[in-house]
């Protein structure tokens, strides 16, 4: 689907996925066992991997290969997905939780996530740059040896711009209103309304009714959707910042700033279906309770999953003995110096490379975005680098499950691997990515593929004409590559396809 102005509010960076996380492995007529193997082609966000690992039997094992189409996005799920699989001993149930919704889904977080998101960088710059060395922290779950060099040299430089950040609060805020001045244009004066109209006459109509206003209307204004502590909210959430690549005046200029969904909400994800009834209780056709508590719920659930998949034999990462350190605790914690009050450069930096080979076309809107921009720099100064002593943590191992990263170019020249050869039990496409799917899907499908399309049921900006355009385009690329429907769900988010017999 193109990233035209239609559907601007989406952004052009996926944090998250337009639909809830999903078992792969349910998704066809008969549930999947034994060795399975699932590919992911923009997904986002790892909702369906920790879904799909909940899933799974002891005898059961899973490889999920990932595709995305920027470096940003990749570090984001490798961050994501190493929370997921920090022991409990190391980080309480609820701390967790909190920590990985924050990150998940705000744009300013609370410092002490910020420096969990310090110390994750921090472990996985030495993974991604140092992957040779024998005294390299590694995870048997987590692979991103079939990255290209540049990519892990790309992935290495974003987790440094995560440990020694160049943003502030008050640059973060001005980048996310300036994405809603510029959604909303003429309508911004009047933004409340206009976010209230896509609450109850979109999302509501959905099935979204479990989506707070006050939350809702809060996150439009400010990007911040989770708050579980009456902590102070005030630090830039660097993984959601990434830069975007404009023609301004005959010259390429890379904005970073926050490019992605600033209308369908994270609590997609997480806080809209839940197998525990008792949370979509409504009181005076009002429901009792909200995403937030259905996204902790369901997320403490993944966690306790994976948990109980590792049989809590951990896997210490050994950062310390490596640097010739004495060893640290089973309780391990990130040390950090003092810091003065966080400041920032100007949310206009070199980037580090686009995220798409076609540049955007610079439009009066566009214009003034970089205007905004520019002026950041005048209004803040540069933040001193925090020195922090690298504290190991320890992972869960789930066994019998990888999650592989693909390199960003990958997904046609899978076809001509003998090794991807009818491998992938599971395909599963975003919305975003649907036109990359070609003839070549039929050699990379098992016999029994199923193939799973995320659909727009979700992207406000369209009209219900546009969402069933777009649907049956989905069924019409699928047919062309060798699908046909499995069944179809007038409600879901998701289509559902089988590879056809020869």
């Amino acid at each position: 689907m193109s990233a035209g102005r239609t559907v601007e509010g989406a952004g052009c960076v996926t944090w998250w996925g337009f639909g809830p996380a999903r078992d792969l492995l349910s998704a066809g007529a008969v549930r999947q066992e034994g060795k399975r193997n699932v590919l992911l082609v923009g997904s986002g966000d790892p909702r369906h991997i920790l879904k799909t690992i909940a899933g799974l039997r002891d005898t059961d094992t899973l490889h999920v290969w990932v595709i995305e189409n920027s470096m940003e996005v990749v570090a984001r799920q490798l961050l994501l997905l190493y929370l997921s699989l920090i022991t409990p001993e190391s980080m309480g149930l609820n701390e967790k939780t909190e920590v990985f919704l924050e990150l998940f889904g705000n744009s300013e977080i609370r410092c002490q996530t910020e420096e969990t998101l310090k110390h994750v960088a921090a472990q996985h710059s030495l993974s991604v740059t140092d992957m040779l060395d024998k005294c390299t922290p590694s995870h048997p779950c987590l692979d991103t040896s079939l990255l290209k060099f540049r990519e892990r040299d790309e992935l290495a430089q974003i987790f440094k711009q995560w440990q020694h950040p160049h943003s502030n609060p008050a640059s973060v805020f001005k980048a996310w209103d300036a994405r809603v001045r510029q959604h909303l244009g003429t309508r911004y004066d009047s933004r409340k309304g206009c976010f209230d109209w896509d609450l109850t006459m979109k999302l509501h109509q959905k099935g979204c009714g479990v989506i707070n206003k006050q939350q809702y209307i809060k996150w439009r204004e400010r990007g911040v959707a989770f708050e579980m502590r009456e902590g102070l909210y005030q630090r830039a959430n660097q993984s959601l910042l990434s830069v975007r690549v404009f023609n301004h005046r005959g010259d390429r200029v890379g904005l970073r700033g926050y490019w992605g969904d600033i209308v369908s909400s994270p609590y997609l994800s997480f806080g809209i279906e839940t197998e525990n009834k008792d949370l979509l209780k409504t009181q005076n056709n009002q429901h009792v309770k909200t995403a937030q508590d259905i996204s902790v719920a369901n997320v403490q659930m993944l966690f306790e999953s994976l948990s109980a998949r590792g049989g809590h034999h951990y896997t210490p990462q050994l950062v310390s003995e490596c640097a010739g350190s004495q060893n640290i605790s089973n309780k391990h914690t990130v040390e950090t110096q003092p810091q003065s009050d966080q400041s920032a450069n100007d949310e206009t930096e070199s980037p580090q490379q686009s995220q798409d080979s076609t540049v955007n076309q610079t439009t009066e809107e566009e214009t003034q975005t970089v205007k905004t921009a520019s002026e950041i720099q005048t209004e803040v100064n540069k933040q001193p680098e925090t020195h922090h002593r690298t504290h190991q943590l320890e992972l869960i191992n789930l066994h019998g499950v990888t999650v592989s990263f693909l390199s960003l170019d990958s997904l046609t020249k899978l076809a001509q691997k003998n090794r991807y050869s009818h491998l992938f039990n599971t395909i599963y496409c975003s919305a975003s990515m649907v036109h990359h799917l070609d003839s070549s899907l039929k050699q990379i499908a098992a016999p029994d593929a199923i193939l799973i399309v995320e659909l727009a049921k979700y992207l406000l900006d369209l009209s219900k004409e546009q969402e069933a355009t777009f649907a049956g385009k989905v069924g019409e690329i699928a047919k062309g590559v060798g699908f046909m429907p499995v069944h179809k769900h007038n409600n879901d988010a998701y289509a559902v396809f089988t590879l056809q017999k020869n």
